[in-house]
């Protein structure tokens, strides 16, 4: 047997193990590591997060990303030299970490890494009758095992395509995994530059439970304050929002897009919700001369806005749900108190620190989980095709030699 399997295989068989989540999201704000101690598999997974950090992204890698990032027309080239490029510096911010924290890296089993996606594509999105889902994550795993010497499970979301799912989102596993509890219906919501959610009803039915996107959570905000207010990338605080009012018109036609009246579960990206998006909207509805501060209440609502209405939905069908937030969204007083407002249904509003993870490393830590049943689960105890749950083992092994 080939050492680096047999690795493999001692790892599978010690009754936990120590992963390195690694989570890129689409708002570029930095790499999320998480250091976990992995315990068990499947449902009886248990996670303890040791160390957790962002790790900032300098102006070259944002600038080098937003070339290529969701853009249906860009330079091959660049693409080609970003997906190492992406990888390599992904495994020296791992030893930067693992050296701040003073960890051995040989003490780690693997590193979990999600990649830098650069574009979403759906069937339901590109309308090619010749071709199904896609997506694109750069970030080679080869050069993460290489930098750090350490083996890493990458590239989780093409098995997923090639099941039959669109790739996205992938939270549904490791949520049910972790996060289900027969006391309580829950909905797991993540806010990052896209929204999506995991509902998991109390009653443990596979069959009941769904994973969906849901719209825009952050990336429209976020992009229009990168474009109009020099030197800051988010609306720390709603500060810029809340010194506007929302202009309903334009919410309206915001609204409006074809992706908000499909069934759930669906997915969606910055490729549709972007700038472009606001601009079409603005022409549309004459409302090109707004201040800035009435464009991002507006947006700021056209996010609760969205995320309510699934909100809503999936409370139907279960009563008293609790929802248990995550992810940049969190940090934004004004959408949350909007969202409160417009889900008298909920029975209440949470983050995911009530369940002993930190809602900022809570991405992170859910690709630990599916790196953690690359290796060590035994069976899919979530498979529900109708819902777009593939039953599927997920991540392509590198190792460091």
């Amino acid at each position: 047997m080939h050492p680096h399997i047999a690795a493999l295989y001692n790892s599978a068989q010690k009754p936990s193990r120590l992963i390195i989540g690694l989570m890129s999201g689409t708002s570029l704000d930095g790499l999320d590591v998480a250091l976990c101690k992995v315990t068990g598999a499947g449902i009886n997974t248990q996670i303890e997060v040791l160390n957790f950090t962002t790790v900032e992204y300098n102006n070259e890698y944002k600038t080098k990303i937003k070339q290529v990032f969701a853009k249906r027309e860009c330079d091959l080239e660049l693409v080609t030299l970003l997906h190492p490029w992406v990888g390599k510096l992904h495994g020296d911010m791992v030893n930067q970490c693992l050296h701040t924290w003073q960890v051995n890296p040989a003490s780690i089993d693997v590193i979990a890494s999600h990649g830098q996606t650069i574009y979403h594509c759906p069937q339901s999105q590109h309308n090619h009758k010749s071709f199904t889902n896609g997506t694109l994550q750069i970030g080679d795993s080869d050069q993460i095992a290489v930098t750090t010497g350490i083996t890493t499970i990458g590239d989780f979301r093409q098995k997923h395509i090639a099941a039959g799912g669109e790739g996205a989102p992938l939270a549904v596993y490791g949520d049910y995994l972790f996060f289900a509890n027969p006391n309580e219906n829950r909905i797991l919501l993540n806010m990052g530059g896209i929204a999506n959610l995991t509902f998991l009803p109390k009653s443990g039915d596979a069959n009941s439970v769904f994973s969906s996107d849901i719209g825009p959570g952050n990336t429209i905000m976020d992009g229009y304050v990168q474009q109009h207010f020099k030197g800051m990338h988010f609306d720390d605080g709603a500060k810029i929002a809340k010194t506007g009012k929302v202009n309903t018109p334009l919410l309206n036609a915001l609204c409006s897009n074809a992706f908000f009246k499909l069934a759930l579960p669906k997915t969606t990206g910055p490729e549709v919700f972007n700038l472009a998006y606001l601009h079409a909207a603005q022409l549309q509805t004459n409302t090109q001369h707004l201040s800035h501060e009435d464009v991002m209440a507006t947006l700021n609502m056209f996010s609760a806005a969205v995320i309510a209405n699934a909100l809503n939905e999936c409370a139907q069908s279960a009563k008293e749900c609790v929802v248990y937030a995550s992810g940049g969204g969190i940090h934004n007083p004004l959408l949350m108190a909007q969202l409160n407002t417009l889900c008298p249904s909920i029975k209440a509003f949470k983050n995911t620190d009530d369940l002993s993870i930190n809602p900022d490393a809570k991405e992170a830590v859910l690709f630990a989980i599916l790196a953690n049943e690359c290796l060590a689960g035994e069976q899919q105890h979530l498979n529900n095709t109708a819902q777009g749950i593939a039953g599927v083992t997920m991540g392509k092994v590198s190792f460091a030699d």
